[in-house]
């Protein structure tokens, strides 16, 4: 978390000193500000133990910076809420669920034809996730709060399409290499005498995600999708109690509508 307010900190700083480039060619990355809204459904399964399901809303913002080289950085930012059902020891409904991410990327724009340019970018992101399972499903089985971290280094590319004189069709792909995850489990919550927290480190993992963007001088909007599959995590123990963090997987898809200033 701490490389992560570090780089985030130093990108800011170059930005708010630079200028940026006063380019606008549709097939490069545009420069400036952009803030938009995104709907999801949602999914995250342990095989054959529990998932949670269900719909989400949230919020995106961004600030990209270019050069006269073409060579950009970009920090980006989203927050996702939803109230999902939980089903595994029985059913619960309305669970609250939050998603925060920060990331932080840098690549140059390629032009390949008058009308096309691909954009590679690496960088590095932190996923944080929230849910709140205290209370009782129908069959009484008592839930606990979990704290999700990730850390995890993106690498993809943007293609950029000529779609006559004001729009622009822009595919993108994405590997994220999963470097580290950390969960907390507050198995206190559950109230049983011996039973205490634990948190479990995660080193095996992928994710990968992808979009397709219709964009403008302004305005960007398209359908998306974020993937995360991750193996069991190792085992930490309480005086009476121990666990992991089984195998699991997620899937977010949706829409997104983002303004660009």
């Amino acid at each position: 978390m701490k490389t992560v307010i570090a780089i985030t900190a130093l990108l800011t700083a170059a930005a708010a000193i630079a200028q940026p480039s006063p380019t606008a060619d549709p097939r490069f990355t545009r420069p400036g500000w952009e803030i938009g809204a995104q709907a999801a459904d949602y999914r995250y399964e342990e095989p054959e133990i529990a998932k949670l399901t269900g719909s989400r809303a949230g919020v995106v913002g961004a600030y990209t910076y270019t050069d006269q080289t073409h060579v950009f950085s970009k920090l980006e930012a989203r927050i996702s809420y939803g109230r999902l059902k939980y089903e595994g020891s029985g059913t619960m409904n309305n669970v609250p669920d939050w998603i925060a991410e920060v990331r932080v990327l840098a690549g140059k724009d390629l032009p390949a034809t008058d009308s096309l340019a691909f954009s590679p970018y690496l960088g590095f992101g932190y996923r944080f996730l929230f849910d709140d399972l205290r209370g009782y499903s129908d069959t009484g089985a008592a839930g606990y709060r979990r704290y999700s971290n990730y850390l995890y280094v993106p690498l993809g590319v943007t293609l950029r399409f000529r779609a006559g004189s004001q729009w622009t069709i822009a595919p993108n792909a994405e590997y994220d290499y999963f470097v580290h995850g950390t969960q907390k489990s507050m198995l206190s919550d559950i109230g049983v005498a011996g039973v205490g927290d634990v948190t479990n480190e995660q080193t095996v993992g992928y994710g990968y995600r992808g979009n397709l963007m219709f964009e403008n001088a302004h305005w960007a909007f398209g359908p998306w999708l974020h993937y995360w599959k991750i193996k069991n995590s190792d085992v930490s123990c309480t005086t009476l109690f121990c666990g992991i963090e089984p195998e699991n997987w997620t899937r977010e898809w949706g829409a997104e509508l983002r303004y660009r200033f």
